[in-house]
């Protein structure tokens, strides 16, 4: 099949489940076939030799569950609450910029998904489509909107209030790629993004300037804690810093106005020696204790992995990749199948095994 060349705001193509899907790994093969080779090197990709991004899978390979017999629970309910909502499952649609490089219909698709699934979808400053379109499309589904502080602080502020306007429940502020990873396996396959496909929250808005080099115009603009400071007081929404490895990093988020953290490596695409996700996610609950909001993203393929992440201290996780593959080949229903397989998936792990005890009590 050939690749979606670009996007169409006014595409319903709805698409379909191929036949013998039934894990999310069976939309990896489906979509490397349909996707020409740059845009899969994007989707795909890691930084450097793949070390973080390896870490994240072998983190969940090395994990066990034990199970629990003859519980008296004759009801799985899967559900549990963030930030006032209830979601059906602990379980987020994770900010991924671009998606119009996937699906005619972008972010749209997938925030239907996630509305459909009665989960919360996370859009991207990078996507496709404008944040007010992606909200429109949720139809009272729950959304989150990720930000990167902009070199214009000007614009970082508009951002925000537009987000506020449109309805979006929380900001989530990634922190932990200042500048680009090395992104080799993007580089090799010639990934470049498209002019149509430029992000439409950005519309009309130069890019920063790089004549002193790359990397010394990016750190000129570098957000700081008194940046995150600054925008908890600014906004009414509540703020989650993504991308926190470090205790101590993790600790100032709270003391800069922060409600919570989203453990992660950024999916192994920004600095490849970094710790696997997963394995940061107990050291910063123990820090922060009970009422800090901690999600993480990174590896998770499974339901029973959304389980370990919540036994290690999560409240819940985040996917993106694995849901950006559905979305190539099977469009919003895709998205949905596959969020629908990790919740189907998390609650036979909670009958086999029980519910992990911190996350029972939510």
């Amino acid at each position: 099949m050939s690749p979606t060349p670009s996007i169409v705001a006014e595409a319903d193509d709805f698409g379909a489940v191929p036949e013998g899907v039934v894990a999310l790994a069976d939309w990896s093969d489906l979509a490397r076939a349909r996707l020409s080779p740059d845009r899969w090197a994007y989707l795909a990709g890691h930084a450097g030799d793949g070390h973080a991004a390896r870490r994240n899978r072998e983190a969940f390979e090395r994990a066990e569950i034990v199970p629990r017999v003859l519980l008296d629970d004759r009801v799985v309910d899967t559900a549990t609450m963030l930030l006032g909502r209830r979601i059906a499952v602990p379980m987020l649609v994770a900010p991924v910029a671009h998606q119009g490089l996937f699906h005619p219909m972008a972010e749209r698709a997938s925030a239907m998904a996630a509305a459909a699934v009665e989960t919360i979808f996370v859009a991207s400053t990078l996507s496709t489509l404008p944040l007010e379109a992606i909200a429109a499309a949720a139809d009272g589904g729950g959304q989150w909107f990720q930000l990167y502080v902009q070199p214009d602080r000007g614009l970082t502020d508009e951002l925000v209030a537009r987000a506020e306007a449109a309805g979006y429940e929380a900001l989530v502020i990634t922190v932990d790629a200042p500048v680009f990873g090395i992104r080799n396996v993007e580089q090799r396959a010639g990934f470049r993004l498209p002019p149509e496909l430029a992000p439409g929250n950005l519309a009309g808005r130069a890019a920063p300037d790089t004549a002193g080099g790359r990397i010394a115009a990016l750190l000129a603009h570098r957000p700081t804690w008194a940046d995150i400071e600054r925008i908890a007081a600014l906004t009414r929404l509540p703020v989650i810093l993504k991308g926190i490895l470090d205790v101590d990093d993790a600790e100032r988020a709270l003391a800069s106005g922060a409600v919570g953290v989203v453990v992660s490596n950024h999916g192994g695409r920004v600095l490849d020696l970094a710790p696997a996700a997963l394995d940061r996610v107990t050291p910063i609950r123990v820090r922060l204790g009970d009422g800090a909001l901690i999600l993480m993203d990174g590896g998770v393929r499974r339901g029973s992995e959304v389980r370990v992440a919540l036994d290690r201290g999560a409240d819940a996780v985040m996917v993106g990749r694995p849901l950006i593959e559905a979305l190539a080949v099977g469009g919003p229903l895709g998205v949905a199948h596959a969020l629908g397989t990790l919740r189907d998936e998390f609650a036979v792990t909670l009958a086999l095994a029980g519910r992990p005890a911190r996350w029972a009590s939510r």
